[in-house]
Parts: C-alpha cells; sequence; structure tokens
C-alpha cells in the first residue's frame, strides 16, 4: 500500500485474464515479448504488417494465470483477437474487472515503466493520489494507443522496440516486418519530448527553418511529445504553433 512520502494517482485500464494450461505457450506465440517467470514485462498485439492492435503491460501471476493490462478502450479488441486466434490452445480468454492506482516509489504491486522512474501498479487498492501521471508519462517518451500511436506508426517510430519487443524470440504475428526493419532498416523518424511554450494541440506542426519536420502528439504546459525526423539535429531551433521549442535528449529507461 502507498505510503505518506508516495506519490499515486489512478491509471485507467482495461483487463483481460488469460489462464489455463496453455496460457502461457499461447501467448508467447501471439505477443512481441516473452511472458515472464515472474513479475511483468511490456509487449504489443501485431497485425501480420507489425500496426499495433494493443500495448500490454503482461502481468504473470501464477504457472497458469497471466493478466493482461491494456488501454481501457482497447479491452474488447485484445480479448476478441486473442480468443479469435485460440484454436485448440487449452486456455481462457476472459475479461476481469479491477481499479489501477500507480504508486511512484512503491514496491509492493505490478512493476510498471511508464512514468520515467520507479513505480508499480496496485489492483483494487482504495488509496488515490493527485500525482501529475501525464506529465510524467511525456517526460519519460512514453506512448500511448490513440495518441502516439495508430495504424500511421511503427513501433521502432515510438520506441517500443527497446522496452516491449524480444528479438530472440520465436514467432508471432508481426515478428518478420519488426524483424526486417530492426536488422536492414532504418526509420525516418522516431518519438521525442520538446520543450514548447504552453500546450500544443495534437497534430500541431514541428518546423525547423521552414521545414514541417513532425507532429505533436500530446502535450502539458511546457513539454510536449512529438514525431520528429531523425535528420533533425539535437541542438535545432524549432518552432510549435509559431513559438520556439527545443529537443530534450532521448530519456533514459527505468
Amino acid at each position: 500500500m502507498p505510503t505518506v512520502t508516495q506519490r499515486a494517482a489512478r491509471r485507467p485500464r482495461a483487463y483481460v485474464r488469460v489462464q489455463g494450461p496453455d496460457a502461457v505457450d499461447y501467448l508467447n506465440r501471439m505477443l512481441s515479448n516473452d511472458v515472464p517467470e515472474e513479475g511483468s514485462v511490456d509487449a504489443l498485439l501485431l497485425t501480420a504488417k507489425a500496426r499495433v492492435i494493443a500495448p500490454v503491460l503482461v502481468w504473470r501471476r501464477g504457472v497458469d494465470d497471466v493478466l493482461l493490462l491494456t488501454e481501457p478502450e482497447l479491452g474488447d479488441a485484445l480479448r476478441s483477437q486473442l480468443a479469435r486466434l485460440r484454436f485448440a490452445a487449452k486456455c481462457e480468454v476472459e475479461p476481469e474487472e479491477h481499479s489501477s492506482t500507480i504508486v511512484l516509489g512503491g514496491e509492493d504491486g505490478i512493476p510498471n515503466r511508464d512514468y520515467g522512474v520507479p513505480a508499480v501498479e496496485v489492483l483494487d487498492s482504495e488509496v488515490d493520489g493527485d500525482a501529475d501521471l501525464e506529465r510524467l508519462r511525456i517526460e519519460a517518451a512514453t506512448p500511448v494507443y490513440g495518441r502516439e500511436l495508430d495504424d500511421r506508426v511503427l513501433p521502432a517510430e515510438a520506441g517500443l522496440d527497446e522496452r516491449a519487443i524480444s528479438f530472440t524470440k520465436g514467432c508471432y504475428p508481426g515478428q518478420e516486418p519488426i524483424a526486417r526493419q530492426h536488422y536492414r532498416g532504418k526509420v525516418n523518424r522516431r518519438l521525442r519530448v520538446l520543450e514548447v511554450e504552453g500546450t500544443p494541440a495534437s497534430e500541431t506542426p514541428v518546423v525547423h527553418g521552414q521545414k514541417e519536420v513532425g507532429r505533436v502528439t500530446s502535450a502539458v504546459d511546457g513539454l510536449a511529445l512529438a514525431y520528429v525526423r531523425v535528420e533533425v539535429p539535437d541542438d535545432a531551433e524549432l518552432s510549435v504553433a509559431g513559438a520556439p521549442a527545443r529537443l530534450h535528449w532521448p530519456p533514459e529507461r527505468p
């Protein structure tokens, strides 16, 4: 439980249980990262063309019991896709009802890497708080579905190849284009943190000189996430909505 010295806040979620003797094997064939022996990992459910269906936090609750945590609007899509492709796998794929509280600096809970600082996700806690999770998320360059992630974006552009993809695991939907991009290609843009004036709206262009080089995806006062072309220098003088802006260095992941 959170202590008086810890910061906490509610985190909207949807939850899908995958349980049964084939649960772990099935998820290892479907997700971009292997189910851990214990604790949690980040992973993606992808289309065959490596577009994101759902980002998931994978929590190993038991030997044959895995809980998937995703964005609240993606629960039905995650469950239906996993149930549809299950075939002969001996496991149940069912929704669960919970609430999530992010505890910054906490130790007892599901490890969560979204906020750039050590944190855990606690289910069904009565504790609430006022931690500014959105600012922390933006500072950590963590993408969310519907803002940074949609059918226009490749996982590597969003930095998800660093935290949600295993390049040594077995086959899964989308693995071939993911591996091809990783080993042979490069991305043209990456998700970056910008210092900005005010709170620019989503899709506001990022301009370098007279050229549009990116677009804002999320913002809080003074900070924004944006996809920016990789050739833009780290010390470039940029503008967003007519105001000066500059790039941060890529953040370190916790």
